[in-house]
């Protein structure tokens, strides 16, 4: 199978990907097909794959500098992944937003009062299940932004449990300060060590002065986007690092 056979079956397999492409030196125009998996087809060099895992994490396309030649990593595979629980308003602005950056979405409660298409149209998934069965049956990968909606002890801890032993790239909970206390008593009774705790995101979001659940949604996708790029999600105007496309 050819290089160009393998990549158009990436659409079809949701298989996860990067592809290499050498843009000067005497190995220019040679190209390597790196697989999440491990599979490799191509003419450039195979030790080019060891930026596989790094790039498909970061999920953006980048310009690398290598042994004194350019090589610029073009990312494929499926979108990136928004699972939210809880069914409140906000949700359904999340999932909106989100599909406005082409992510897929999923919403999960256990309360099917709740989780209805009316009232979440933007869901593309909708899950009636509680935390441990929701998250099974998602199982948040690398590519996947957890954000918990629920003020409910007995919704919020065992959702971020399962969603801090997951490879979930961000995790957020809603609530006041004084709730994320709370709630971090919760985990550390449940058996969270402290130094996982630093991985949700609470109160969730950037300080952007956010009032409506819109504007809350574009806070909380803001930070799960800088999260992912590796971004501090500051201002531009007082970032030292490229805008957008960057060279290692």
């Amino acid at each position: 199978m050819t290089l160009l056979e393998r990549l158009l079956e990436l659409g079809e397999s949701g298989e996860r990907a990067v592809l290499f492409t050498v843009l000067d030196g005497d190995a220019a125009g040679a190209k390597l097909l790196a697989l999440e998996s491990g599979e490799a087809i191509g003419d450039a060099s195979p030790e080019l794959a060891a930026h596989t895992v790094e790039l498909l994490r970061r999920g953006r396309n980048r310009l690398l500098e290598l042994d004194g030649s350019r090589v610029f990593c073009e990312v494929y595979g499926p979108p990136p992944r928004l699972a939210v629980y809880g069914a409140v308003d906000t949700a359904e602005s999340l999932c909106r937003a989100a599909r406005l950056l082409g992510w897929t979405t999923i919403v999960a409660d256990a309360r099917a009062k709740f989780a209805t298409a009316e009232r979440i149209p933007s869901a593309d998934e909708l899950i009636i299940e509680w935390p441990e069965e929701a998250f099974a049956r998602i199982a948040p990968d690398h590519a996947t932004a957890v954000v918990v909606l629920t003020h409910d002890d007995k919704f919020d801890v065992p959702a971020l449990k399962a969603a801090l032993a997951s490879e979930a790239f961000y995790i957020g909970a809603l609530g006041s300060r004084r709730n994320q206390e709370r709630r971090r008593g919760r985990l550390l009774e449940a058996g969270i060590e402290e130094d996982a705790l630093a991985r949700i995101a609470g109160p969730c979001g950037l300080d952007i002065g956010a009032d409506s659940n819109e504007e809350t949604a574009v806070s909380i996708l803001a930070e799960a986007l800088a999260a992912r790029a590796g971004r501090e999600g500051g201002s531009l105007r007082e970032s030292k690092q490229r805008i957008h496309l960057e060279v290692d």
